[in-house]
């Protein structure tokens, strides 16, 4: 009974060790398939084989051995991983390989080690708990080029093995090694194509993914009452509307966590929306549904409440930037330090500026004239419309919010859509644009405008948003991440307005709050943070579009 009760307590250990220790024998196993089928028979043990099996039989088995051999490779990277798919896999390659190691060559040891390493991996399904299916399963590089080099390794023994090999002056062995070669160099062959289509092919696949929620899902409804209701929400929750979003949403309906997908990567932007207490669940479980997808899991723009949450879930962070956050209680445009500020609102206002909110019909009536002002406002920026973390012109979109507007003699000249938050802890606004008829610094009008309305309907903060990059430290012993978006930051003017954006939000004193990007293991952070840049630009081709024309800009081109 003690006994008994012994390998009841090692079961938990037991369990997780598997996954490690069945991929590196299910590795081995396929690697001494791989050799045994590109090096030469036992002379004695080919003939007797010969007198009771038909060669086309011995031929089939010794390629088809091979081909498993890479497969259990393969499958390694799947058992590492805990697919169940892989176990399953794996158990039924082992399965076809052991009787194949007799009819290829009578290579007993290989047949009792397969069978062995069935008996061994049977007693463990339950550690190979994720759900993915195979062709789900995440290949990386370094795996396929690991694979490719037990491929040539085995190549280069057979090789030599062959040239190397004595026949003992046996005239008849020396004849059917020739044939032998052959059968060596054919299924090394299919093993190396073999490894090559399948590799083309995984780096061409991607994970399943949930669909995106749309104007036209029930679902989206389902956000926006969250929106509206939501205890815990920061302005840029409202980017759910943007209509390119995955939702996950708690059990009570109340909460929802959104993300973003590219490639394998599933990158969750900002912290759950709606109640407080449900916040670490929904990212628990966000983690877990990535994980039974095989995707690579990322959490981008964590402000530092998030912290204490994402490092219990085992999460390292790299610091992306920057968020400016002005409260209005204390903000002024009176005094000295404010001078330039009060000025350009006083000037715009005098020559013939007016603010205004719209909303609802009137604002549906005025998009067309709000369309031609950011089309102007597009020809003068690079990149195109944004996604994902920033909002674009997308008329649906748009209407969702209430719209500040700056018309000059009564022309609409320059808008902004706010987002609001049911708390009314903060408000912010996404898109910015402007008219080549506008007057300079006519955004400076609008924000100062913007934040005496936001004063007036009781909210306590007003966010500038965030200033990507800013605050990264160049010092020696810094992270390497930090120092080299500190560099982007110094001297990636050409890529995007990093330190424009910056100056531009430090005219109204904010207070910068530092925001962050949380993945399970520190190598996927730069992986994550190419996506996040490729998923707001719109892949590759949004990342290279240019102005359309090149004229100066006014002033306020920094604030994007």
């Amino acid at each position: 009974m003690d006994f008994i009760r012994n390998l009841r307590d090692l079961r938990p250990a037991a369990l997780a060790a598997a996954p490690w220790t069945a991929a590196i024998l299910a590795a081995a196993a396929g690697v001494m398939l791989l050799a045994s089928g590109a090096t030469p028979s036992v002379p004695v043990r080919f003939i007797r084989l010969l007198e009771v099996a038909p060669v086309y039989l011995i031929e089939a088995s010794h390629f088809l051995s091979s081909i498993l051999g890479l497969a259990l490779v393969l499958l390694a990277f799947g058992l590492r991983a805990r697919l169940g798919a892989a176990w399953a896999a794996t158990i039924a390659v082992l399965t076809a390989a052991t009787p194949l190691s007799l009819l290829k060559g009578l290579a007993w040891e290989e047949t009792a080690a397969l069978a062995s390493l069935v008996v061994l991996l049977l007693p463990f399904r339950s550690a190979f708990s994720r759900r993915a299916r195979l062709t789900q399963m995440e290949i990386t590089p370094g795996w396929l080029f690991s694979a490719a080099c037990a491929v040539a390794g085995t190549g280069l023994l057979g090789l030599w093995s062959f040239q190397h090999a004595d026949y003992a002056d046996q005239a008849w062995w020396r004849v059917m090694a020739d044939a032998d070669a052959e059968r060596a160099v054919r299924a090394w062959a299919g093993a190396a194509l073999a490894l090559f289509a399948f590799g083309l092919w995984r780096l061409l696949a991607s994970a399943a993914t949930p669909g995106v929620t749309g104007e036209a899902d029930p679902e989206f409804a389902r956000v926006r009452n969250i929106l509206s209701l939501a205890e815990v929400a920061e302005p840029g929750s409202n980017l759910a509307l943007l209509g390119d979003k995955r939702f996950l949403f708690s059990a009570s309906g109340d909460s929802f966590l959104m993300f973003g997908v590219r490639g394998r990567s599933w990158i969750a932007l900002g912290s759950p929306v709606g109640k407080r207490e449900e916040r670490l669940e929904l990212f628990w479980r966000f983690r877990e549904l990535a994980d039974s997808h095989a995707a690579r899991p990322g959490l981008y723009g964590l402000a530092a409440d998030d912290l204490p949450d994402v490092v219990e879930m085992g999460f390292s962070l790299q610091k992306v930037g920057e968020s400016a956050t002005v409260a209005l209680e204390t903000f002024s445009i009176e005094g000295r330090r404010r001078g330039n500020l009060r000025r350009a609102w006083r000037k715009a206002g005098e020559e013939g500026a007016s603010f205004e909110i719209v909303a609802g019909e009137a604002l549906r009536i005025l998009l067309p004239e709000l369309q031609a002002i950011s089309d102007d406002w597009l020809a003068h920026h690079a990149g195109g419309e944004k996604r994902f973390s920033m909002g674009g012109f997308w008329p649906a979109y748009v209407a969702e919010f209430p719209v500040a507007l700056v018309r000059n003699h009564g022309k609409p000249v320059a808008f902004a859509n706010i987002w609001t938050t049911a708390a009314r802890s903060a408000f912010s606004m996404d898109l910015m644009r402007y008219s080549d008829d506008a007057p300079k610094n006519i955004m400076d009008y609008l924000f100062v405008e913007l934040i005496a309305w936001g004063r007036a309907e009781g909210y306590a903060a007003f966010e500038f948003g965030m200033a990507p990059l800013a605050g990264l430290e160049d010092r020696p012993l810094a992270p390497i991440m930090s120092r080299v978006g500190n560099l982007l930051f110094e001297r990636g003017e050409e890529i995007y307005n990093f330190q424009g954006v910056r100056r531009y939000k430090d005219k109204y004193d904010p207070v910068w709050q530092p925001r962050y990007l949380a993945a399970p293991h520190k190598w996927a952070i730069p992986l994550l943070m190419a996506d996040v840049g490729l998923l707001s630009s719109g892949g590759v081709a949004g990342l290279s579009k240019r102005p359309k024309r090149a004229e100066e800009a006014p002033e306020p081109e920094s604030i994007t």
